[in-house]
């Protein structure tokens, strides 16, 4: 049983994998390869001058998986509460366990309705509807954590980015019962 699944890779989801990650947590990172991200080219993501949209998620992936995240590649059908978690169930049959879900889907809340998540209608363009979320990024179910687009976080890469980042930093400071900073130095 992993301690954080993230659905979606995407900079929010690939961000909080990262960040999950990296503070030792067992993270899994589920995916279905359909961002909107993966059509853009960004000149105004920080850090970087330019890069592919599909470039920048694999970079993402790379990094969470560098500290050992597990990344699955697979369409989330369906989330269900358990005694000890979530079952995360996907359209090829698989099922993934986890304590923490964080939802960074972008504009797929099929799965998240279904699973009894709380929406509100959108308010970037072109976004229909959001997930309603505190400003941590708690949703109405315990346990289930929304980032990025999907959370009503502006569409651009490095807002949602770091609205991954600030969401993970959230659940793993819920699950170390005090909050967590990652800050390294130069060596």
């Amino acid at each position: 049983m992993s301690e954080i699944a993230i659905i979606g890779a995407g900079p929010a989801g690939g961000s909080a994998a990262l960040f999950a990650a990296k503070a030792g947590k067992q993270t899994l990172l589920i995916d279905s390869d359909q961002s909107m991200t993966k059509k853009a080219w960004l000149e105004n993501h920080y850090g970087v001058p330019e890069i592919t949209g599909p470039n920048l998620v694999e970079t993402g992936i790379q990094q969470a998986k560098k500290f050992g995240a597990e990344y699955v590649q697979a369409k989330v059908t369906d989330i269900v509460k358990s005694e000890d978690g979530f079952t995360i169930a996907t359209e090829a049959g698989a099922s993934y366990q986890a304590k923490h879900v964080i939802i960074a889907s972008g504009v797929f809340l099929d799965f998240a309705e279904k699973s009894g998540l709380q929406t509100k209608p959108g308010t970037e363009p072109r976004i229909k509807s959001i997930l309603d979320v505190d400003a941590q990024g708690r949703t109405n179910v315990e346990g289930i954590w929304a980032a990025g687009t999907c959370a009503g976080v502006s569409v651009h890469t490095i807002i949602t980015a770091g609205d991954g980042a600030k969401v993970a930093i959230n659940v793993i400071s819920e699950l170390n019962g005090a909050r967590y900073v990652d800050h390294d130095l130069l060596k």
